[in-house]
């Protein structure tokens, strides 16, 4: 009997067995409180969100979770460094997936944070994986914002990753579950796509009390910058939703249609026929010129007759979405012939492309291209 051996045995599974504990409480984020507090607002943890967006055949490889081990302990610790990473599958595709924890000090950004969020964004860049940001955040901590932006290495680098990123053709899509103020709301738009949760989801520079102590206007925070202020209105959002699982389908979808790039491009899967028969066509083309809803005729040519619109309530003279036609991941860029009504309240002619359609169109395009549609 090797009594080292066994005595170097025992003290590794005692340090094992303490490496557990620790995870496990970290793996509890801001507490059990925080948890219930998230339930109670119909929110899932981050760690729920990623296990419920990422394929369950396939593991989920966490990237950090010791990062901010025993750090800030002046103001109650970092658990995870505020933020749960990693690669996953989505819809067969790997994916780098940051999430912001809303339990550790309600998300908002430590110094360590920042740093996380730039490794991943690093290993996104390396390997050219897509980048899904799950976002529920306060914004910078607050206490130490002098100790955030300063550094080459620190928070500011992230939107330099964005633009690079872009650049380089890696998608990059931010939905929006909870508060995304200041400095942190410039992430999600300056991603390719961006999905928000109504009721929850909300993206401004300043929140309703500010906006009250500076100017004494009062506003909500659905008004100010929530779901249909920024799909409807702003145009900053693409997409929004009634529940954070239905946000997450949508990406999911989404995720699924982005072209291999050992396939040079273009995703194919197998063909469907339109639920809606082609021949119908003939009869939804008016004679006379009159409008008409270029909805119909989209649904009559793509598989299944299944169309994920981009902007649907945004420069609605143009209809921009993803479908697919004979199997082939598709961009569809169509003008509607039916008068329609802004959220401004403005009645905008069938056919005529305004600036808000045209801007519309032309992101939409910048999407297909960066996603090989």
């Amino acid at each position: 009997m090797n009594i080292e051996f066994n005595r170097n045995e025992d003290a590794m599974k005692m340090m094992l067995s303490d490496m557990r504990q620790h995870l496990q409480k970290i793996f509890e984020g801001g507490g059990k409180k925080a948890i219930e507090k998230q339930r109670e607002k119909n929110k899932l943890t981050p760690r729920e969100r990623i296990e419920y967006l990422t394929d369950k055949d396939k593991p989920f490889i966490e990237i950090g979770a010791f990062a901010g081990f025993e750090m800030y302990q002046e103001y109650g610790g970092c658990p995870a460094g505020g933020t749960v990473a990693g690669i996953g599958y989505v819809s067969g595709k790997q994916c780098v997936i940051v999430a912001n924890d809303q339990t550790v000090k309600a998300g908002a950004w430590f110094p360590i944070t920042g740093k996380k969020n730039l490794r991943m964004q690093e290993i996104a860049m390396e390997n050219h994986l897509p980048v899904i940001y799950l976002v529920d955040s306060a914004g910078v901590f607050l206490p130490m914002q002098d100790e955030i932006f300063p550094d080459k290495e620190h928070f500011g680098r992230i939107f330099r990753n964005n633009a690079k990123m872009s650049a380089m053709g890696i998608t990059q899509i931010a939905a929006v579950m909870g508060p995304c103020v200041a400095g942190g709301a410039y992430l999600p738009i300056m991603s390719d796509e961006t999905l928000m949760v109504e009721g929850n989801g909300s993206i401004f520079l300043a929140g309703p009390y500010l906006v009250k102590a500076a100017i004494g206007e009062d506003v909500d925070t659905e008004t100010l910058g929530g779901a249909v202020t920024h799909t409807e209105i702003s145009g900053i959002a693409d997409y929004k939703f009634k529940t954070e699982q239905e946000c997450m389908d949508h990406i999911k979808k989404m995720i699924s249609m982005i072209g291999a790039k050992e396939n040079a491009g273009f995703d194919r899967i197998a063909a469907v026929l339109p639920k809606k028969k082609s021949n119908q066509l003939y009869g939804l083309f008016p004679i006379d010129g009159k409008p008409y809803d270029m909805l119909e005729i989209i649904e009559c040519i793509v598989d299944n007759s299944e169309f994920e619109e981009f902007k649907a309530d945004y420069g609605k003279t143009i209809i921009c979405g993803y479908g697919r036609v004979d199997g082939w991941a598709v961009g569809i860029v169509a003008n509607q012939r039916k008068v329609v009504k802004s959220k401004k309240g403005e009645m905008q002619l069938g056919g005529v492309i305004y600036n808000d359609s045209a801007d519309k169109g032309a992101r939409f395009i910048l999407n297909c291209n960066q996603k090989k549609i």
